[in-house]
């Protein structure tokens, strides 16, 4: 069995971290029931909210059914937060969040349920009717999140419809956009400092210019150029 999620424990808080990453279940979840074991055992290991960070082009749709059905039944408060994209049946688990954030580059892809059919025109026939019904419960998610009508979302996954962040929200699939934390709490870690950055190449330039002075510009006179650039 090859895991396409980690838990990690955040230690600053109690909230419980999910990392789906790469595609949902390399090897079918169909008439297995050993892996979805797996992930509810781990789901219920803990209490306490959840945050899920998604980056998935897709894959199983009924691994994404069991995930999706499995985290709307968790007790806690389930965020999730797509970094990447949630295309496909990964679109899917993003329903499930009671809050679902994207960063200002992520991108969300619904589409129609895909299948590979051999057999007679029967054999054909009935695929069709069965990714019909697929599709029709996927769309029962989508409209629980969205509050679309089924016709719109329909045609939405029959266009093969992509959608940035800000057109995921207007539509209802997410509902805000992943904030740097650090510059909501008023930090300057990306901040650039022209001060900042003259005092350090004053420290560096400095000891040379004592230790071996040169001809030119005494260190004086740089401190000056230098106090310019800062201003």
């Amino acid at each position: 069995m090859k895991k396409f999620w980690n838990w990690v424990k955040d230690s600053e808080s109690t909230e419980r971290i999910l990392y789906l990453d790469g595609v949902i279940a390399e090897e079918s979840w169909f008439d297995d029931d050993v892996t979805p074991r797996a992930f509810k055992t781990e789901l219920e290991a803990g209490q306490g909210d959840i945050v899920i960070w998604l980056n998935s082009p897709g894959g199983d749709c009924v691994a994404a059914s069991q995930i999706y059905a499995m985290l709307m039944d968790y007790s806690g408060q389930v965020t999730v937060k797509i970094d990447g994209i949630a295309a496909s049946a990964a679109s899917v688990i993003a329903m499930a969040g009671t809050k679902v954030l994207m960063a200002p580059t992520a991108l969300m892809m619904v589409h129609n349920p895909l299948t590979i059919a051999i057999g007679d025109s029967e054999e054909m026939q009935k695929a069709i009717e069965m990714l019909s019904e697929v599709k029709e419960s996927i769309i029962n998610a989508y409209e629980i999140k969205t509050s679309l009508s089924r016709a719109k979302l329909s045609r939405l996954m029959d266009a093969e419809t992509w959608l940035n962040a800000n057109k995921a929200i207007e539509l209802g699939f997410a509902d805000s956009i992943l904030e740097d934390e650090k510059k909501r709490a008023g930090t300057e870690t990306y901040a650039f400092s022209r001060r900042a950055v003259t005092n350090s190449l004053l420290e560096k330039v400095r000891p040379k210019q004592v230790k071996q002075p040169k001809t030119g510009t005494p260190v004086e006179s740089l401190e000056k150029r230098l106090s310019l650039i800062s201003h």
